[in-house]
């Protein structure tokens, strides 16, 4: 299968998700040492399941490699089952096995952040049972938005976003899904992306709701880029609007011991009119071993 470089400069086009779906992994054959997928509430109807996952990229380098944590991926997403799952720091190689994983119910949507294959995506998967993409396109974070590649703020790496305006078949309703990793070294980086995320925001159609999915790289309610975020009200944070939440840990572990009231680096975050009926942080885990160093951030949300 050809790489999917996404764009709506191109026209729609959607990858199949896999040729075969596989079916569902059994249990594993020590129970005792599997931590649960955590319990989250329904998401039937006109509740829809969303995730966001730093996949941490994929490497033969052990520990942690990703033939080891590749089954536990599988498992962990297939039990989560989300309607939308916006990744981050997905290799391609890697994104075509969670793809296979997943089944053909699912199906992606990103480019890397290099161009084409190269490099990581910000890639946003979704349950083509559930929802439709009508419109999407990336762009950079940079002075040059629509430049490849660019990086103009002294970020450590290239920064980029996917974003995606989705039709619920269920609600027959239309939202926009905004997917991205802001640099984990340069605040400046961080400053001048969130800002110009709020700016891209701004200029989609207001009548539709939003969902943002990311690493931040910076603790919600601890740097200046989360008040940048949420700033005059045109994003919450639905760890804090949910009705429900689970424990709170830090997100990225490391593949170390959790950190209970630790920094929350991951977060979701939604136009104010969206209601979040439960949030929960998933500690999913299978004989010591992690899907990757963070962990996913879950909600079931109501537009």
């Amino acid at each position: 299968m050809p790489a999917p470089v996404f764009s709506r400069r191109h026209g729609m086009r959607a990858a199949a998700a896999a040729a075969v779906a596989l079916p569902l992994a059994s249990q594993p054959q020590n129970a005792a040492a599997a931590a649960p997928v955590t319990p989250i509430a329904s998401a039937d109807g006109s509740r829809l399941a969303v995730m966001t996952f730093n996949l941490r990229y994929a490497s033969d380098a052990e520990p942690n490699s990703w033939g080891q944590r590749r089954p536990v991926m599988r498992e962990l997403l297939r039990r989560a089952r989300p309607h939308l799952l916006g990744t981050q720091e997905g290799l391609y190689g890697q994104l075509r096995d969670i793809a296979h994983d997943l089944g053909q119910r699912y199906s992606w949507i990103g480019t890397g952040r290099m161009g084409g294959s190269r490099d990581e995506f910000m890639a946003v998967f979704y349950d083509t049972g559930r929802l439709e993409p009508l419109e999407y396109d990336h762009f950079w974070l940079s002075d040059t938005p629509n430049v490849i590649g660019s990086n103009t703020w002294g970020g450590a790496v290239v920064r980029m976003v996917t974003w995606v305006r989705f039709h619920d078949h269920h609600t027959g309703k239309e939202f926009y899904a905004l997917n991205t990793h802001l640099d984990h070294r340069s605040q400046n980086a961080r400053a001048h992306s969130a800002a110009l995320i709020t700016e891209r925001l701004g200029g989609l159609d207001p009548a539709l709701p939003r969902i943002v999915t990311a690493d931040f790289n910076v603790a919600a309610h601890g740097n200046p880029v989360y008040d940048a975020m949420l700033d005059g009200g045109t994003l919450v944070d639905t760890w804090d609007a949910a009705e429900r939440r689970g424990p709170l840990y830090g997100t990225f572990h490391g593949f170390g011991p959790l950190v209970p009231d630790g920094d929350r680096i991951d977060w979701i975050l939604t136009s104010p009119g969206v209601r979040t009926r439960h949030a929960v942080i998933d500690t999913y885990s299978r004989d010591g071993q992690f899907p990757s160093d963070h962990l996913p951030v879950r909600t079931v949300l109501e537009l």
